[in-house]
């Protein structure tokens, strides 16, 4: 017995020895950590895992794939760290909340998960749903769906009439009375509920809602909207759960109260002062811009009913001043993170995000890593994603040229892989 035992172990040693690599061919390589651009390289991965990269294109073994990208760049997987898979803006929108039943929302999603996925986002950070969005997670993490990798936030938190408030705008007789387990909370003691209930529910991360928004259909659209005993409440409860945390803010005050309280990122930040910059760099606050989602509302907002009317005058004013802010942001020195708010936008056009970041003086390669490495180490992942080393989940993808010549290259992805299965030649 004991023979037969010692037998099959070597066995599978030698199975383990030999086990079939896949060998990715690179023309140009981006690792996600390294300044240079690595030239004739080859990634070997076993399974869903790098297990080597290796300099020139190394010998295939009998019975080993390989996958060419000789004149293609290789990069990590991308990580688009605000989107809303749930739903696109329209001219329907507003109404469609009133058409569409959960398998509806969640069908549509399947759509743009894999639009995201092809687009080369491997991972994304939902910043916001009804909970369809946490379901669409565990979907796509189980291979019943195509998509990205998904830390949900599920439903936001918002103060009674606060942006995320999912009744602003009814009639009376609708509108009712939301409370934390609708993420509308009013006190620390529901804010603490908020958070328990978003973890009970599923959600990887907590969103919040600091400031008026845009695209809310009501009239602030950047006045605070928490109190500090709520943001810290909110703060120290997700901590407590192991969770990170994002606020959605665009005016100074409630961006200044959020960060003061420790949130992990802000979202948007379009009214940042210089006195909020240091700030955020004093606290090792992250800052995600969306430069995609205030271009496209601005640009949207000029035609007549595209957005309801309380919407346009927000949009005009907020949106075109993003991407300045970020190029303030930027040169002072703040935590850059890789986030395009996508929803808001069609999904899929995440990558023209790169071009924006690069337009007002982020060079190329800051920007991917700020898409690669840097998102990884904000979700605490980054022992296992972000970058393109032995040891690294194989989330790899291609583009046609290099980016560090023409950024617009990341806007077209030819090749995607996620957890070494290809998913896009």
């Amino acid at each position: 017995m004991k023979k037969i035992y010692l037998l099959l172990l070597s066995l599978l040693m030698v199975n383990a020895l030999y086990a079939q690599q896949t060998l990715i061919y690179c023309g140009n390589l981006i690792d996600g950590k390294s300044d240079k651009v690595q030239q004739e390289m080859t990634i070997l991965v076993v399974d869903e895992e790098i297990v080597e990269v290796k300099k020139g294109y190394a010998k295939p073994a009998s019975g080993d794939q390989i996958i060419d990208l000789k004149d293609k760049t290789v990069l990590p997987g991308l990580m688009d760290m605000h989107v809303h898979l749930e739903g696109e803006a329209s001219p329907t929108s507003y109404i469609d909340e009133f058409k569409l039943n959960e398998a509806d929302i969640a069908f549509n999603a399947t759509v743009y998960a894999k639009l995201t996925l092809m687009a080369g986002f491997t991972t994304v950070r939902d910043l916001g749903g009804s909970g369809v969005n946490t379901a669409l997670r565990d979907a796509i993490n189980s291979g019943k769906v195509i998509g990205p990798r998904i830390y949900s936030a599920g439903k936001s938190i918002a103060t009674t009439g606060g942006h995320a408030d999912p009744t602003n705008s009814y009639r009376h007789d609708l509108m009712g009375d939301p409370g934390p387990h609708d993420g509308v909370i009013n006190g620390p003691y529901e804010a603490r509920k908020a958070v328990r209930q978003r973890y009970k529910n599923g959600a990887d991360v907590i969103k919040i809602t600091a400031t008026g928004g845009v695209l809310s259909v009501a009239k602030d659209g950047s006045g605070p909207q928490f109190q500090m005993d709520e943001l810290e409440a909110i703060v120290q409860t997700a901590n407590e759960y192991g969770m990170i945390t994002a606020a959605h803010a665009h005016g100074a005050e409630g961006m200044k109260r959020a960060v003061q309280a420790g949130i992990t990122s802000i979202e948007h930040g379009t009214l940042m002062t210089p006195e909020i910059m240091d700030l955020m760099k004093e606290k090792g606050t992250y800052y995600v811009p969306t430069i995609s989602a205030g271009k496209f509302v601005a640009e949207k907002a000029k035609i007549e009913g595209f957005y309801p009317a309380l919407v346009v005058p927000k949009a005009l004013a907020i949106g075109p001043k993003i991407q300045s802010t970020f190029a303030e942001a930027y040169k002072r020195g703040v935590n850059i993170v890789f986030g395009t708010d996508a929803g808001v936008f069609p999904h899929g056009d995440n990558g023209k995000e790169f071009g924006y970041m690069v337009e007002v003086g982020m060079p190329p390669m800051k920007a991917i890593q700020a898409a690669t490495i840097i998102p990884a180490q904000m979700l605490r992942i980054d022992q296992k994603y972000g970058s393109i080393e032995k040891g690294k989940m194989a989330d790899i993808i291609a583009v046609n040229e290099n980016p560090l010549e023409n950024i617009h290259t990341m806007e077209e992805v030819v090749f995607v892989m996620k957890g070494g299965e290809v998913l896009k030649r």
